[in-house]
């Protein structure tokens, strides 16, 4: 099962909006607004900063770094123009934003244009991260900083113990959705390969349990259904599936982590 984002493009009408209303909910969740806010507060930003976001699907973070103090301007790229369309939408009464078309390993913006660029859960899905590093080096200026976030998907959970079916719709979830389920452990050295020094690392937990359902469940279910897709259970098992990631929530029995990493870095000279 390949990745979805890393084929965005080609995706078809139905799985595009069920990713854009995943997209939005992620980014609605208290424990994901308190990550990014976070790994925001380890950015030593100039004043009036143009800020741009790789991969913005939706444009939830784009308009999060909009309201940043230190921001003048925030840009989005994405290369789906569905995502673009909502993004837009969502965010037609913010002056200070735009949406471009384009892939993370060919912006459409000017050499040394940008203070801030920022990959939000997009590396994992690029199959050359090290070409849209080196993007974002030629984009920033000498002053300006690189924020990654991204999730080490190899520890997406949703078991409650050994051999726990639950699990396969994690695993699969993750394979569907992500490229590189270990992008976040080689961030480092491919940092340091493409001309970044790191400033800051932090690690980040996101737990969900029955007091906080929503993007888990999600992937329980996105899990179930990716394993439909791909012709390795049937349809009475997805069902199966589904209906036990909801008995789990409705007898408050339910649990689903995945840790996180962000990383600040600058520009070496």
């Amino acid at each position: 099962m390949p990745d979805i984002y890393a084929t965005i493009t080609e995706a078809d009408a139905a799985i595009l909006e069920q990713l854009a209303a995943l997209l939005e909910l992620r980014a609605s969740d208290p424990q994901q607004r308190e990550m990014r806010e976070t790994y925001f507060g380890d950015l030593e930003l100039q004043p009036d900063t143009l800020a741009v976001e790789i991969g913005c699907g939706t444009g939830a973070v784009t308009r999060a770094l909009a309201a940043h103090s230190q921001v003048a301007e925030a840009v989005g790229v994405d290369p789906s123009p569905v995502f673009l369309e909502k993004a837009r939408e969502l965010a037609q009464d913010a002056a200070d934003v735009t949406f471009l078309e384009g892939d993370a390993r060919e912006l459409p913006l000017e050499d040394a244009s940008a203070g801030l660029v920022v990959f939000h859960t997009t590396l994992c899905h690029l199959p050359a991260p090290e070409r849209a590093l080196t993007e974002a080096r030629r984009v920033l200026r000498d002053d300006g900083q690189l924020a990654v976030f991204d999730g080490d998907y190899a520890t997406a959970t949703l078991a409650t113990g050994d051999h726990d079916p639950l699990q396969a719709c994690a695993d699969a979830a993750m394979a569907f959705l992500v490229h590189d389920r270990f992008l976040v452990r080689k961030l480092p050295a491919l940092l340091e390969s493409t001309g970044f020094q790191l400033v800051k690392l932090r690690g980040h937990s996101y737990v969900e349990s029955p007091a906080s359902l929503g993007y888990m469940l999600a992937i329980a279910e996105r899990g179930a259904a990716a394993l439909l897709g791909a012709g390795r259970i049937g349809a009475a098992a997805a069902e199966a599936l589904e209906e036990e990631a909801h008995r789990r929530s409705d007898e408050r029995e339910f649990f689903g982590h995945i840790a996180y990493v962000s990383v600040v870095a600058q520009k070496r000279k």
